[in-house]
Parts: C-alpha cells; structure tokens; sequence
C-alpha cells in the first residue's frame, strides 16, 4: 500500500471486495446456494417476527425478545447478502465508498445489538425457572422495552463512532479489501494513519460486549442450572430444560463461530477459513435461528398451525397465508 501526504479519502472512490473465491466455474453453484440461504433466513425470520406479533398467546416477554433476535438476524443478514449475490450474479467485486460505510454501519449495529439481546433471553430464561411467580412483575412491559433499547442506543453509538474514525481516515492507493464485505479489520489494514487507535477502539468495546453478555449468560445459567438440580421432579427438571433448550443452542452456535474467529492464533487463519466462518455467522445461522426456534418450541408450532387454520377458515387467498406454512 502506497500513502503519502498528499492521497486522502476524497481519492478513493470505490473498493474491490475479493469475495468468496476466484474461481469462475464456483460462481453459480456458490450463486445458487447462498440465494437459498439467504431466502430460507428471510423467509424464516420475518414469519418469525409477524407470528409472533399477531399471536395472542405469543405475547410474553420470551417471545417479544424472541422478535427482535429475529429482527436483528434478517438486518445483519440482509446487510451483508443481496451485495455479495449481486457481485456473484454481475461478477462485479466492487462497492462504492459511501456505500461500504453503510454496509459496515448497518451490519455492525444489527450484529452488537443481537449479542445483548441474547444475553437478555438468558436473563429472561432465568426469572422464568428461578423465580416463576415473580415472572409476570419483573419481566414487565418497560423492563423488556429497555432490555431491547439499551442494546439498540449502544450498538449505534459505537458503530457511528467506529465508522467515522475508519471513514474520516486518509487511505492509501490499495483498495482491494480481503473479504466479501466491508468489515472493519480489513479495512483499517487499508489506512495510512490512525489504524492502532481505532484498532484499540475496536478491542475495547469487542472485549466489553463479548465478556460482559457472555458474563449474563453465564450467571443466568449457572443459577438456572443450580435451581433445576433442586427439583424434585424429573418431569419438572426436564421442562425447564427444555424451555432453555432453543436458546442454548443459539448461544453455542453464536459464540462458538465467534470464538473460532477471534481467539484462534494469528498463525491458523487463513482468507478461505475466515471467509468459511463469517459465511456462517453472516448468513447460516440467521437462517438456523428460526428453524431451532420452530422447531424446538411446540408454542410456536402450534401458533403456526393456528394462524393457518385462521387463515383458511376466513377464506382468505393462500398466498396470504403463506408464511405460516414457509416458516420452517
């Protein structure tokens, strides 16, 4: 990368993403597998979020969190997967400068903001089992509100203020970004000045996020664990565990693909490997999410089941009630 005094950002106008790989022939096998993925998370996540909005019995504070992981997977997704599928399809690997910022703003605050609503599904798990007869005081409309806002304000404030600091830098004559979308790691290696402290930026509020929601996590189980070994039922232990089940799930495939990301050593990684993985946190598992969801939760089944009956009985067209039977 060449930088002088005299090259800024007003420069660069555009950035080539090397994608996914080179290899022509891979392009529509590769074109046809994401489009499918990327469909089945839509088509999933958004049923997701009207079933559990139109539902009577699906309005609890489980399942409102529930929608708003919903609603963060098909942002995150959505933010990252018609470009790649447009530059497979066109195979054309560039994006624009203004609109790589937005790509990165927009992915960043769906990302940081699932992380903590996570952790606060957890939190809700745990007042459910350990504290059952408090469930309906303490988990209260406003609690639950801020439980989603706060996650919100914060994922915005950090992402604008990662954005402008990478943004607002001056970039050498290098463009191409070793990647299939603007992340923030491979840009900053693009930077002629200011790339340590915005690096020290990003492993400070990474470091936060990861430890203090994997934190919440932890102790909510560790006390859910606890209370369940204090039961006396069998029937009782294994209800409770199952209504933890879809969620525990969720958290080791969400944090397991972030572990193997970033705690493994510089010298494993490899541009295909990272790839591999943030293909599969970028567009897998918001496509997983509402198929363990679903398919692990008889309420939702049921609520499927009852909204397509409600459907058909009104008379209304099929295509009309489509998502109730799509959604996995």
């Amino acid at each position: 990368m060449a930088c002088t005094d005299k090259h800024n950002l007003t420069l660069l106008k555009e950035f080539i993403l090397m994608g996914i790989t080179g290899l022509p022939e891979l392009q529509p096998p590769l074109f046809g597998l994401f489009l499918t993925v990327y469909l089945v998370s839509v088509v999933g996540n958004l049923g997701l979020i009207i079933l559990t909005k139109i539902d009577s019995r699906l309005q609890t504070p489980m399942y409102f969190l529930l929608r708003h992981l919903a609603f963060t997977d098909l942002g995150y997704s959505t933010a990252v997967g018609p470009k790649m599928l447009v530059n497979f399809a066109v195979d054309q690997h560039t994006i624009s400068f203004n609109w790589c910022a937005t790509q990165l703003t927009f992915f960043s605050i769906f990302i940081i903001s699932e992380i903590f609503i996570l952790s606060a599904m957890a939190y809700d798990r745990y007042v459910a089992i350990c504290n059952p007869l408090l469930y309906t005081a303490v988990m209260s409309q406003r609690l639950c509100q801020g439980l989603v806002a706060i996650p919100y304000l914060y994922s915005v404030s950090l992402s604008l203020l990662i954005i402008m600091k990478i943004f607002l830098s001056s970039f050498g004559d290098y463009n191409v970004i070793r990647h299939f979308y603007c992340d923030s790691l491979p840009l900053i290696a693009l930077l002629c000045s200011g790339a340590h402290e915005i690096k020290l930026i990003i492993l400070i509020f990474s470091a936060f996020s990861l430890v203090s929601s994997l934190l919440i996590v932890l102790v909510s189980y560790t006390l859910i664990f606890v209370a369940v070994l204090r039961m006396n039922s069998a029937k009782g232990r294994h209800k409770a565990f199952s209504t933890c089940g879809s969620h525990l799930t969720v958290i080791a495939v969400f944090y397991g693909t972030l572990f193997f990301m970033y705690v493994q050593p510089k010298s494993a990684h490899s541009f295909d490997t990272d790839n591999m993985a943030s293909l599969f946190y970028t567009l897998v598992i918001p496509m997983l999410n509402p198929m363990i969801y679903s398919l692990r939760n008889k309420e939702v089944k049921n609520a499927l089941y009852r909204t397509w009956r409600m459907c058909v009985n009104k008379g209304l067209p099929k295509r009309y009630c489509r998502f109730g039977s799509s959604t996995p």
